[in-house]
């Protein structure tokens, strides 16, 4: 009986062991670095996001390399232009020789976007185009009249641009039309990268809730501009706990 004792406890502290060596391997981080390509592996691709399940990411420079540090139970994906790639196990991967992956978009998809209606792009340049006078405009100046140069008379002075130069109301006019329009296009760029359906994924705020946090939260353009995917998704985050803390502290 002792000796059966002696051995199950031996048997078991043996497991136990196996089983905290196994944890610590499981939990152990590693470094997963590599390139992304676009998909015929012509070019590198900058600015696209890689992040990982736990909630880490970087993006890649402007040689199309990324350097991550995850865990072995993490799975990482890789999202470019509003776009993510399915998730890859980080315990498939070579940590060694790197991950490079190329990407592109599914035939499938392609036929979608074609069917979508004008983005923002599209209707900055169609702005340009319907105003092009507006912004081609130049101030007018006074512009001397031919044949009176050199003859000792004085230059002469074209009238009909001496009444637009002082024609300030008209210039002030143009000049706020073409503000309002460039404001117009950066509120289309915002709303299309700061929308309803990415918003309601990472918050599941829904109705006037959703409305309301998108309105006290609405990014700036400059920081839509220059934002990576995964910026953009942890400043969201950073404000729905704010949000959130909010709600808690009212009476």
């Amino acid at each position: 009986m002792a000796f059966s004792t002696h051995k199950f406890l031996l048997l078991f502290s043996f497991s136990f062991i196996t089983f905290l060596a196994g944890s610590r391997a499981w939990g152990q981080e590693v470094t997963i670095h590599g390139t992304v390509y676009n998909m015929y592996r012509t070019r590198p691709l900058d600015g696209v996001s890689v992040i990982s399940t736990s909630g880490k990411g970087t993006a890649t420079d402007s040689s199309g390399s990324y350097v991550i540090v995850v865990t072995l139970k993490d799975s990482i994906y890789f999202s470019y232009l509003g776009r993510a790639t399915a998730k890859f196990p980080v315990k498939d991967m070579n940590y060694f020789s790197g991950f490079d992956i190329s990407l592109h978009v599914d035939p499938i998809e392609l036929k979608e976007v074609r069917v979508l209606p004008r983005n923002y792009r599209d209707d900055s340049i169609q702005n340009r185009k319907d105003y092009e006078k507006i912004f081609n405009y130049h101030k007018p100046g006074v512009k001397l009249t031919d044949g009176t140069a050199g003859l000792g008379m004085g230059a002469g002075v074209d009238l009909n641009s001496l009444i637009e130069m002082f024609n300030r109301n008209k210039i002030h006019r143009t000049q706020a039309f073409q503000r309002r329009l460039v404001d117009e296009e950066h509120d289309k760029y915002v709303d299309h990268r700061f929308n309803p359906s990415i918003v309601l994924k990472i918050t599941h705020l829904k109705g006037d809730e959703l409305d309301s946090f998108m309105l006290k939260y609405r990014p700036s353009y400059d920081f839509c501009k220059r934002a990576t995917d995964y910026d953009l998704f942890d400043y969201i985050k950073l404000a729905f706990s704010e949000y959130q803390k909010d709600r808690r502290e009212r009476p």
